[in-house]
């Protein structure tokens, strides 16, 4: 489906695709992806990074086996405002275990903006990124949902120096206030902007769908005829 809707890579999950350490399937799973002219962009591994998570060799071996040259991972598993100085500390040292051990293997760890993380403010994103210090853990930017236009513009130019990849959806409000998922299409114009802004970052680099409409493999072909569309303009 991912070639068919001339897309280039995929980001394979280790909560769903192939879990930490299944090395078999790993080397299946890639060379399926390579076979289908595709690439192994990243491997999402929802390592939170903290002592409760565990180690970080499997997921590293892993990600080796697939030639994902990116893990995604998550800043611990609580907020900002509900993170003591210990807890934080815990994070910030195994992030650096976990992007020094991955730069031995030419691997980039790349933190997820994520509500009930350390990533869950602009300014904790980054006060964490100053903390652990070292210069090859990156970002992956996505809107925060809820959030307005202007604050995402202002925290995806701050992200630029350290962007890895992007998230890609477009969400709505609905008449009652929920916000919900929509068609890319209805998105345009703030992609624009958001991707001329991404151009200006140093390197190249993948952008990924999140969330599509109704998880519907029709509207995935849709989206990406409409992200084809703004990538060449």
């Amino acid at each position: 489906m991912a070639k068919e809707s001339g897309l280039h890579g995929i980001e394979w999950g280790g909560d769903v695709h192939v879990p930490p350490g299944d090395l078999e399937r790993a080397r299946d799973v890639r060379e399926k992806t390579e076979a289908a002219g595709l690439s192994v962009c990243s491997y999402g591994s929802y390592y939170r990074c903290d002592e409760e998570a565990g180690d970080f060799s499997d997921i590293l071996a892993t990600a080796q086996e697939l030639h994902a040259p990116v893990v995604r991972v998550w800043a611990g598993g609580k907020g900002s405002d509900a993170a003591e100085g210990a807890y934080r500390e815990e994070v910030i040292e195994n992030l650096d275990k976990a992007v020094s051990a991955a730069n031995e293997m030419g691997i980039t760890v790349a933190l997820e903006y994520h509500r009930n993380t350390l990533t869950d403010t602009q300014a904790s994103a980054h006060q964490l990124l100053e903390e652990v210090g070292l210069p090859e853990l990156k970002l992956y930017w996505q809107p925060r949902t809820g959030g307005t236009f202007q604050e995402n513009i202002a925290e995806l130019e701050a992200a630029l120096p350290k962007l890895a990849y992007v998230h890609l959806f477009h969400w709505g409000t609905d008449e009652d206030g929920s916000i919900d998922r929509r068609p890319l299409a209805e998105g345009v114009e703030i992609w624009e902007e958001y991707l001329q802004l991404i151009r200006q970052a140093d390197g190249d680099r993948f952008v990924l769908f999140e969330f599509v409409l109704g998880d519907s493999p029709e509207q995935l072909r849709e989206d990406a005829k409409v992200l084809s569309h703004l990538l060449n303009k």
